[in-house]
């Protein structure tokens, strides 16, 4: 039997804040969306993994992609919760492509992650700076 495209389970947001994830996943399941939360015992075992698997991630069927939208919608952006990165100008940074503010500051072209990266940098290896931008975990979109 094919599955179908809309069986397939997909990445709907991504959060720091394991509480915020699970509240989420109760707003949604309260009204019928099946859902989950991934990798949240990575990041509960590891804190310094945060950023390398990206997050935890609530999952979704596809099929119901644009009923969560319409359902959080209602609630407003609950990533205000999660964290707030600060400008030079004392502003709340804001990705322009989804208005998400689950962004972070960093290199462009920093590829490191982990253990790694951090005995990298220790090390002194990487001792050039790219290109400083912004990157936004809910949309994987990177902006100035």
């Amino acid at each position: 039997m094919a599955t179908e495209s809309n069986d397939n389970i997909i990445t709907f947001e991504r959060y720091y804040d394991p509480m915020l994830a699970h509240i989420v996943r109760t707003r949604l399941e309260d009204n019928g969306i099946p859902c989950f939360i991934a990798d949240e015992n990575v990041i509960a075992a590891n804190p310094m993994f945060n950023n390398a698997v990206g997050g935890i991630k609530l999952k979704i069927f596809e099929r119901d992609l644009e009923r969560c939208k319409q359902i959080l919608a209602l609630e407003g952006d609950l990533h205000e919760r999660d964290h707030i990165e600060i400008d030079e100008d004392d502003q709340a940074v804001a990705c322009p492509y989804c208005a998400s503010t689950n962004v972070k500051h960093r290199l462009a072209d920093d590829t490191t992650s982990g253990i790694s990266g951090l005995l990298s940098t220790l090390s002194g290896l990487l001792s050039f700076k790219g290109k400083s931008e912004w990157y936004c975990y809910n949309c994987q979109r990177e902006f100035d």
